[in-house]
């Protein structure tokens, strides 16, 4: 089959501007052919390059005494003591996840969960984090249940427990949503694997999967707009079985202790292409490639699409050539290919042969290191018009409204889709906070879990920015764990445009302060831009996952709140009603400004909540719906009624950071605010546990018929 000829069409359709196409025609002096076309598409395009982002990026606090390796391997290295570390990433599937609700989102498991046992690691945990369309679209229904399927389809078989995430609605995701995925494992810290190579003539060999034509082209389509040619993109979208790749992933952990394995890569996005390029950018060395020896599992498949197929299930390895024959025997074992596909080079060359031609003969470091890089145009964004005098309410009434809403009704139908308990170390189940996953034979826990508001961050990204990463410190916080280290998901619309440029450089600043000042650097993380549809961009989405540390699991914050249990909020409380859930859900208004994040006070609260952990019965952070929809939750979960004393609107759903609900006998109460006076901590008692009512501003429902409305509000989701 002859190479279609390079026009500007297919320039464009390989999504390269035409002044990138000049810098190509530069580098190789020539007319690039179109398997090497594709090569610089893959390289070139935001997933991959992060050529809008890297800049901003370059910004952020990566580094601390816990951080063993951080932004720039498949993912983040940390130290949790005792010669063991946790290794975790989140990263997004939101392209494919629309196209292709089931595998989109199948895949996007099957993805995170490779980077993280690439690295030597055994997978503990997984999260999610869903944003989508408002119910009453006509797609959303298919989307949440072919996403939520597909999550737990891929991680049910292939075994790691799904130990919490986040589930929202709204309007701006009708045409895109977001399926963010995070994983985490455990390693010892001195057995990591990276992926740069070293040493010329070292074997590259190709493990895994066999290779087929599905997604083709999916970096450079998730790189992209929506528009009506939607369904057209569907071949982009990858296959995932979750059981090859349990297979996998015990062939690669059995490989890496054979000593056979100089440096290994996933393919994930661009897949051969990629892996092999990041590889040897890394080691400083070339790679010749020969695809005749690529494991194929369809017939006549072309040199540009081996390159660029994203079949799941891969890793490409350098090899010890020593060691060939015991590392072919495990893969050998596993019933999966291990195939030598070609070797490293010293010359600074990529060089790719099919039969006996040379398909591509590029300069391998042109293709990654020193990919575009662009300091796009940005506008701050405006500072948010005061807020409207907000009516007063009925308590209960407001209260019943935000349990009904699918954002903050239960999401029991989603977690209990996914296999919670599997390896039987999961400590504290979704639905209750952080998740808490006990480290295999020890008495230590690991925290885990998932936050951003994205109505603040488009109000206000800096504090929005600042919020997301407070709140899951906070979170971790509130089950008695020492929050160490975060990864974020940067889900933003068209870069091209100022504003929403604006937006990602203010969430970038405000998360930088926030996990400087409250000692949590990023050690690994995805940008997913594009995330448009005829024009209209989602809200901005910076996802924060974040994991915390629990030297003992005496040390967890687990109790729920009983009969006679006094209610205190540590913290201070001013009413800040902008851009809070009550406006959304009770006045369909989205007005004011984020609320201010005092970094100080997060960390002096969130440091007095675990110092006193032993006073502290049950504990959770205030956010969406303030006091009222906390003090719910925390009755529910103990199955006893609440009485609060306050009596103002802003009171009750007001939405100031920095706050714990904390439930504790009386006598612990005394305690507490003793201890919170020397701390120099603001602490209240605002009501108590009690009964089977809830009781707020005079008004008042019983438990169980707010706890219905609180079950049932997420069945206009999915059924």
């Amino acid at each position: 089959m002859d190479d279609p000829k390079i026009n500007d069409e297919l320039i464009a359709a390989h999504g390269l501007k035409p002044e990138e196409y000049a810098m190509i025609l530069e580098i190789i002096g020539r007319d690039p052919t179109f398997t090497e076309l594709g090569i610089f598409s893959a390289m070139w395009n935001e997933h991959c390059s992060y050529k809008s982002s890297k800049k901003w990026l370059r910004t952020l606090p990566t580094e601390g005494p816990q951080v063993i390796c951080g932004p720039g391997e498949n993912a983040g290295v940390i130290d949790i003591g005792d010669g063991q570390a946790v290794i975790f990433k989140m990263e997004s599937h939101n392209h494919p996840s629309y196209i292709e609700p089931y595998q989109g989102a199948a895949t996007g498991v099957g993805g995170i969960l490779r980077d993280v046992f690439t690295m030597g690691a055994r997978p503990i945990a997984a999260m999610n984090s869903l944003s989508f369309g408002e119910t009453s679209h006509p797609k959303t229904r298919q989307l949440v249940n072919g996403v939520v399927e597909g999550i737990g389809g891929y991680g049910n078989c292939f075994g790691v427990p799904n130990v919490g995430g986040e589930v929202r609605f709204h309007p701006a995701y009708n045409g895109n949503c977001l399926v963010n995925a995070f994983a985490a494992g455990l390693a010892d810290a001195d057995k990591i694997f990276y992926s740069a190579a070293s040493g010329v003539g070292m074997p590259v060999v190709y493990l895994g999967a066999k290779t087929g034509r599905d997604g083709v082209g999916g970096a450079t389509m998730a790189s992209a707009e929506f528009d009506d040619t939607i369904e057209e993109k569907r071949p982009t979208v990858q296959v995932g079985d979750p059981f090859t790749e349990k297979r996998l992933m015990e062939a690669t952990l059995e490989l890496m202790a054979t000593g056979a394995v100089i440096s290994i890569q996933d393919m994930g996005a661009a897949g051969l292409t990629c892996s092999a390029v990041e590889m040897g950018d890394k080691g400083g060395l070339g790679v010749k490639l020969q695809l005749d020896d690529v494991p194929q599992r369809e017939e006549n498949m072309t040199a540009y699409e081996m390159m660029l197929s994203e079949s799941q299930e891969r890793m490409l390895m350098v090899l010890n050539p020593d060691l060939e024959d015991a590392a072919r025997a495990v893969f050998e074992k596993w019933d999966l290919d291990f195939a030598i596909v070609g070797e490293t080079i010293e010359e600074d060359r990529f060089l790719i042969m099919h039969g006996n031609e040379i398909k591509a003969d590029l300069p391998l470091s042109k293709l990654s290191s020193t990919a575009p890089e662009y300091d796009r145009p940005w506008v701050e964004t405006p500072a948010a018009e005061e807020l409207a005098e907000v009516p007063a309410v009925d308590a209960i009434d407001a209260l019943r409204a935000l349990l009904s809403s699918p954002n903050y009704a239960s999401k029991h139908w989603v977690y209990e889709q996914y296999d919670h308990m599997v390896m039987a170390d999961t400590v504290r189940a979704p639905g209750l906070g952080a998740g808490i996953v006990r480290v295999h034979g020890t008495d230590k826990a690991v925290a885990f879990t998932s936050d951003v508001t994205p109505r603040y961050v488009k109000a206000n990204p800096v504090e929005g920015g600042k919020q997301a990463v407070a709140e899951a410190y906070r979170n971790l916080t509130a089950v008695g764990a020492k929050p160490l280290a975060t990864t974020d998901n940067l889900n933003f619309g068209n870069p091209e445009k100022p504003e929403i440029m604006g937006q990602f450089v203010g969430a970038i600043k405000g998360i930088g302060a926030a996990v400087a000042a409250l000692d949590m650097p990023i050690v690994s993380g995805n940008v997913s831009l594009y995330n448009e549809t005829d024009g209209q961009g989602i809200l901005p989405t910076p996802t924060i996952g974040a994991v915390g540390l629990l030297d003992s699991l005496d040390d967890m914050i687990a109790g729920t709140a009983r009969d006679g249990h006094v209610a205190m909020v540590v913290g201070e409380t001013a009413g800040h009603l902008g851009q809070s859930a009550l406006l959304a859900e009770v006045f369909n208004r989205e007005d004011g400004d984020a609320p201010h994040v005092d970094l100080d006070a997060e960390a002096r609260n969130g440091e007095f909540i675990r110092a006193n952990r032993a006073l502290i019965k049950a504990c959770s952070d205030l956010s969406d719906g303030g006091l009222a929809v906390a003090a719910f939750e925390m009755a529910q979960a103990g199955g006893v009624g609440v009485t609060l004393d306050a009596t103002e609107t802003a009171t009750i759903f007001g939405e100031d950071q920095a706050r714990y609900l904390v439930a504790c006998n009386f006598d612990e109460a005394e305690a507490l605010m003793v201890e919170a006076g020397r701390a120099g901590v603001h602490i209240e008692t605002v009501g108590r546990f009690t009964g089977d009512t809830v009781r707020i501003g005079g008004s008042e429902a019983p438990l169980s018929e707010l706890e219905e409305a609180w079950r049932t509000g997420f069945d206009s989701a999915h059924r």
